[in-house]
């Protein structure tokens, strides 16, 4: 997503800058201007520092993020959900025993599990419906609080998908902003209480 705006050829600022600034990193012109040229520096060929496995004198290991997980109260109902925003479901299963029990640190985990995925194949999630222990139910996060409160989505068409989010009782916190007419964006209250980011790109390639 690096479209051409107006005559001065300015680069489109990545979502990951709209949204630190969204967050609250902004720190005016300088940091605005600094985070397109992080944009565009991370759009070149990788130097040898970048492609070196070593920084300084640390060893890096390989790692790459798989999936973000999250417990929802109603597998199907959180499924329908995203499948309508056009998520695609990898697969299910039922998740229990001793190995489940060590890896998340809970007596008798039993876990109803779906993998789903972007139709881009870059981002996905798994959702899990607990069978046992009981899924403890938690006041809705708001987006100030720490810890992970929301995953977020691009869209083609963000009127379309406040659409879809909403026949399934699925509403913005408050309403849809327009980052200096590159994006528009907005958070959701999806099911369970998940917040999920929309973001369409105004000017698109």
């Amino acid at each position: 997503m690096t479209p051409v705006l107006g005559p001065a050829s300015r680069e489109t600022p990545s979502l990951r800058t709209v949204v630190m600034t969204q967050a609250g990193y902004s720190g005016g012109a300088d940091h605005h201007l600094h985070g397109l040229a992080s944009t565009a520096r991370s759009n070149r060929q990788p130097t040898e520092l970048n492609k070196s496995p070593r920084l300084g004198s640390v060893q890096r290991m390989p790692i790459k993020l798989e999936n973000v997980g999250i417990a929802v109260r109603d597998l199907e109902a959180t499924i329908a959900f995203f499948t309508d925003l056009g998520l695609t479901v990898l697969g299910r299963d039922t998740v229990s025993g001793e190995w489940t029990d060590t890896a998340v640190g809970l007596d008798g985990n039993h876990a109803n599990i779906a993998m789903l995925q972007t139709p881009d194949g870059n981002g996905r999630l798994e959702l899990f419906e607990y069978i046992h222990p009981d899924a403890i139910e938690t006041e809705p996060t708001r987006p100030n609080e720490i810890g992970m409160h929301r995953v977020a989505f691009s869209v083609d068409d963000i009127d379309e998908a406040l659409e879809i989010a909403a026949r399934h009782g699925c509403h913005p916190l408050r309403g849809v902003a327009t980052y200096e007419d590159v994006y528009k964006l907005t958070y959701v209250r999806g099911p369970s209480g998940i917040i999920v980011m929309l973001a369409e790109e105004l000017h698109k390639s």
